[in-house]
């Protein structure tokens, strides 16, 4: 869906609409029309094509988030669960809970009279958690969080693996100081994407400069600063990898105040692939977080009947577009 609405110059929201033929939306006939030639261009299938014709009423699978509102990601992973259950005619349940452990072992008492097929537990952040006693009751999977004690199986990003890719792609493209504006050191995804940035710099036998380490805070603010930081010192960097996107924005915004040609005389990379990276001038190269593909898969190991624990980690691909590029320096 992200292809066609890229091809097509909308959203992925759009795409949505029109696709599932809402005609109440006010989509006009032209942007529609530019839709459906991107799916016949692109030979796109939606995902829930060819399902059977079945009356709902089959089975549920309760879906429990601590947050929701507060990150496109968990509507990302909703729609993945989604998706992948309608196709096996299933409904799925979305609460979320704030954390409160009563409301928590509440909802878990009413899935488990109701016979629900599983539950996914997730979390906003990538994390390990202490689950709630009440899933012991059903067949759980963790979505983007893992249990200390493995009682659960889990799906989680292959956050040090991302790094690591995007930082050795900086590499291949000739960058040798390559500069790392990190998230809060309590999360967990930005601990893990800068031991990726160090693992790809030891395996090409570079240096670990603290130097060219800089702490953000995982907003445009954190990015802008960082980025001065940086480029007041003696040896400015190649090229600098921002932890997420939002920083790279910021890191955008503080290299054009400098003079600097993002892409040209010096390189950035991103992480996350937010819809706001394609939109960045030059286009923000950058790494994919898979929670789309994460819901598709805890929904496929509930209904797989699958008894074994492991904790799965998804590979995050690299999104190359233009910001990567060698300086012309």
């Amino acid at each position: 869906m992200k292809d066609v609405a890229l091809r097509a110059g909308v959203s992925q929201s759009t795409v949505s609409f029109v696709l599932n033929d809402l005609e109440d939306m006010r989509i006009s006939r032209e942007t529609r029309k530019r839709v459906m030639q991107a799916v016949e261009e692109l030979g796109y299938r939606p995902r829930a094509a060819g399902r059977p014709p079945k009356a709902l009423g089959a089975g549920v699978i309760g879906l429990m988030f601590d947050e929701i509102a507060t990150s496109p990601f968990a509507a990302i992973s909703i729609e993945g669960v989604q998706e992948e259950a309608w196709k096996a005619n299933v409904i799925v349940e979305v609460v979320m809970t704030g954390g409160d452990p009563e409301y928590e072992a509440e909802v878990l008492k009413k899935w488990s009279g109701d016979n629900a097929i599983g539950v996914i537990y997730g979390s906003i952040l990538t994390r390990e958690i202490a689950p709630p006693a009440g899933l012991a009751r059903h067949r759980t999977v963790l979505l983007n969080c893992h249990d200390g004690e493995a009682r659960y199986t889990s799906v989680v990003p292959a956050e040090r693996r991302g790094g690591e890719v995007a930082t050795a792609a900086l590499i291949r493209e000739g960058h040798r100081r390559i500069a790392f504006i990190s998230g809060e050191p309590w999360m967990e995804a930005s601990d893990q994407r800068m031991e990726g940035y160090e693992r790809a710099l030891r395996a090409t036998r570079i240096p670990v400069d603290p130097s060219l380490i800089v702490e953000g805070n995982f907003l445009p603010s954190g990015g802008r600063t960082a980025t001065l930081k940086l480029m007041r010192e003696n040896l400015r960097p190649d090229a600098i990898f921002c932890a997420n996107d939002l920083m790279a924005v910021g890191c955008y915004e503080a290299l054009k105040e400098l003079g600097e040609r993002p892409g040209e005389t010096i390189a950035v990379m991103g992480y996350d692939d937010q819809e706001i990276a394609q939109h960045l001038s030059p286009a923000l190269s950058t790494v994919l977080l898979p929670h789309r593909e994460m819901g598709q898969w805890c929904v496929e190991w509930l209904l797989s009947g699958g008894n074994d624990l492991k904790a799965n980690r998804m590979e995050c691909p690299l999104v190359m577009r233009q910001s990567h590029r060698k300086s012309a320096l």
